[in-house]
């Protein structure tokens, strides 16, 4: 049974690698003809000055081709585009503020190959010595541009450069349109640079005229402010939506002076109700100080189901499968309300045996588009918390034990004006977890360890929380940060003295002791995008946590320790198979369920196009789990702790069907920390408890 288990898994790359190595050894696309040479390289030599190879790079025309695993056509250098990326690089920093650069190209022949050669000589540049304002005299223009001078981009002593002006008139002008100069851009600045004032400075004058750089002075008018004069709310007939809700969201009001922030506030709220597929808004200026503001929102999908499913075995021949069904509803009672449901369940066993672990669970949110307790009008900007209500309960029969769980919490979402930081705060978190029909074998085990009895008790766990998380992206790839931090039975600890204790002096909430501990984790990432459209990539993931019990509680309760293994963790183990530290499967569990309180684990990951919406991987993991208890040296964390890491490798495949990604990993052990660690060769890596195989939905990380 285990070698047919070992074919079904292997044989995907086996097929991988029969697919993959061809494609890198031969092509089909066209060769060169003769006296044609293949640009492989292009140099850039700065021969002094402030520019990076960085800056200019994009402008040279013709690019070698980047490395994929399939093979590319040649590509045959070009002198004239050698020629045109010259005079690209020299307008570039013009625009960048070094005049009169110098740049030289050459190309070296070798064989069938070429290797150009773009050698800058960057020009003078010239520091502004003054600068003078010349503004419209009508109006109230001149005292609302001076009022934002602070704010100007332009110094007395910076470089000289169009970069430089081009930015800071894109900044004024959209600062005047916040004080109410509908339609004001940069096309009214008009600049003047006087070089003869003296050597290497320009007194710069910076120029606001009434008509723009496409007019004649003829075309001047004075620069008025606009007031709203209407403004209207659509959607479709076929969306029952309260509008007293989207009027409150809106902050563009009739008979205000026009703000372009407001349009902009307006707009992001409305799109973060995403009840709507577009939110349009269309200004109309009907005479020549007043705007009108038509807001149309166009109907999106308001229901829909998603089906999630991960999959594991290891050499051992332990399966794993937890699917997972949600529902969500983004207009469920006709005011941009979410409801979640999700039912979920992890089910584990042996094939050759009847051990099983199996829990189901489901669970319940409902967020508001709205901070309970305080009206729109307290939130100014693009942003207004979501107040978020969950309810959840779990069921887990074990050999060892059965467990439930229910748990509720309360608190607000959102992220800031920026966009990119977004948060989570929970005032309120509580859960009561039971264990029953305890293994008498398992118990006897419970109470010849103290710290591990604590830990699987009945308990009552009453706290505060937070996540507050950071996220970006661009061509060149993207990055994370999430933080994590949970406080529990600070409160209770106050009222301890009023309640009932235990024979050990625990506080006792409905029979059970409330648990006092503090947690935190820290989950940062990067991905890098490299190739022709980001046809591979390399992908980093680092995670640190730690959780400390005190007071009421001698351990952290064992739902909320720290694991590693599974689909998205150390790939070369199944979930909570590795570790403590250098402890080895605890005799304890028929199915694996080892944990710690502290985690430390990274990942590295190079992703690649193999054809079509295949793709493959090569990973490494590095981590482990280790736990504060000093009576199992083994498993505790020590100076030394570092020698107890575990480290695997593995191959991946990906197909990405557009709306998700389907993903099989196999890693394989490298370094098991287990009695004392042992490095593990390739002989090792398909024998028994080598390896392991998981089938996942997503990217791990």
């Amino acid at each position: 049974m285990l070698k047919a288990i070992r074919r079904f898994f292997l044989r995907p790359f086996a097929l991988t690698a029969a697919a993959v190595l061809p494609a890198v050894s031969c092509g089909s696309g066209r060769q060169l003809a003769d006296g044609e040479y293949n640009l492989v390289q292009n140099r850039i030599v700065i021969m002094g000055g402030d520019v990076a190879a960085r800056d200019v790079a994009s402008y040279i025309k013709q690019q070698p081709a980047g490395f994929s695993l399939l093979k590319k056509d040649p590509l045959p250098f070009s002198a004239k585009l050698m020629e045109s990326s010259a005079e690209n690089i020299k307008s570039h920093l013009d625009y960048l503020g070094y005049y009169n650069s110098d740049v030289t190209n050459y190309v070296t022949m070798k064989k069938s190959k070429a290797y150009a050669t773009y050698l800058i000589t960057p020009g003078e540049r010239y520091r502004i010595s003054e600068i003078r304002y010349v503004l419209p005299e009508r109006g109230s223009f001149a005292e609302d541009f001076y009022s934002d001078t602070t704010n100007v981009s332009v110094h007395v002593g910076d470089y000289l450069s169009e970069a430089l002006l081009e930015a800071e008139s894109e900044r004024s002008a959209a600062a005047m349109r916040t004080k109410g100069y509908y339609g004001f851009s940069k096309n009214y600045f008009f600049f003047e640079a006087d070089t003869l004032s003296g050597p290497d400075s320009v007194i710069l004058e910076m120029k606001v005229n009434e008509y723009t750089r496409n007019e004649s002075p003829s075309s001047a008018q004075m620069l008025r402010k606009s007031m709203i004069s209407d403004v209207t709310l659509s959607h479709s007939a076929s969306l029952p939506f309260n509008d007293r809700i989207l009027r409150d969201l809106n902050t563009v009001k009739p008979g205000t002076m026009y703000d372009e922030s407001e349009i902009n506030n307006t707009y992001r709220r409305l799109s973060a109700l995403k009840v709507f597929n577009s939110v349009g808004v269309e200004l109309t200026q009907t005479d020549t100080n007043r705007v009108r503001c038509d807001i149309n929102l166009s109907e999106s999908r308001i229901q829909g189901f998603k089906v999630e499913l991960e999959a594991s075995t290891n050499s051992s021949g332990l399966m794993g499968v937890s699917p997972q069904l949600t529902y969500h509803h983004k207009n469920i009672f006709h005011g941009g309300e979410w409801l979640n449901l999700s039912f979920l369940g992890n089910f584990q066993f042996k094939l050759n045996d009847n051990t099983s672990s199996s829990e189901v669970g489901a669970s319940a949110g409902l967020s508001l588009p709205r901070f309970l307790g305080l009206p729109y009008s307290r939130f100014k900007g693009p942003n207004i918390p979501r107040t978020e209500i969950k309810a959840s309960y779990s069921y887990q029969d074990r050999p060892e034990y059965t467990r439930s769980m229910i748990s509720t919490s309360y608190g607000y979402s959102g992220s800031m004006r920026s966009g990119n930081l977004s948060y989570q705060l929970f005032p309120l978190q509580v859960s009561i977890v039971r264990l029953f029909d305890l293994d008498p074998e398992f118990y006897r085990d419970l109470m010849r360890n103290p710290f591990m009895r604590y830990s699987y008790q009945n308990h009552f766990d009453a706290g505060v929380g937070g996540i507050l998380y950071y996220a970006s992206s661009n061509a060149q790839g993207s990055k994370y940060a999430r933080g994590l931090v949970d406080l529990s039975g600070n409160a209770l600890s106050l009222l301890k003295k009023y309640m009932k204790t235990s024979e050990s002096g625990e506080g006792l909430i409905w029979g059970a002791p409330f648990t006092q501990y503090v947690k935190g984790e820290i989950n940062v990432g990067r991905t890098w995008s490299l190739g022709l459209e980001g046809s591979h990539s390399i992908a980093t993931r680092f995670i640190a946590g730690a959780g400390y019990a005190y007071g009421n509680s001698t351990a952290v309760p064992f739902e909320k320790q720290f694991y590693c293994g599974g689909a998205n963790s150390m790939r070369g183990w199944q979930a909570r198979a590795l570790g403590p530290g250098r402890c080895a499967d605890s005799h304890s569990f028929s199915i694996p369920s080892q944990t710690g309180d502290v985690k430390l684990e990274t990942n590295l990951e190079y992703r690649f196009n193999i054809f079509w919406k295949l793709g493959g991987a090569l990973f490494t993991d590095v981590g482990n789990v280790w736990s504060w208890d000093e009576s199992n040296p083994e498993g505790a964390l020590g100076k030394d702790f570092y020698k107890s890491l575990a480290a695997d490798w593995g191959l991946g495949l990906r197909c990405d069907l557009s709306f998700f990604v389907v993903r099989i990993d196999m890693g394989m052990k490298v370094y098991d920390p287990v009695s004392d660690g042992r490095w593990l060769g390739p002989r090792s890596w398909l024998k028994r408890d080598g390896f392991a195989v998981h089938f996942g939905v997503g990217y791990p990380f």
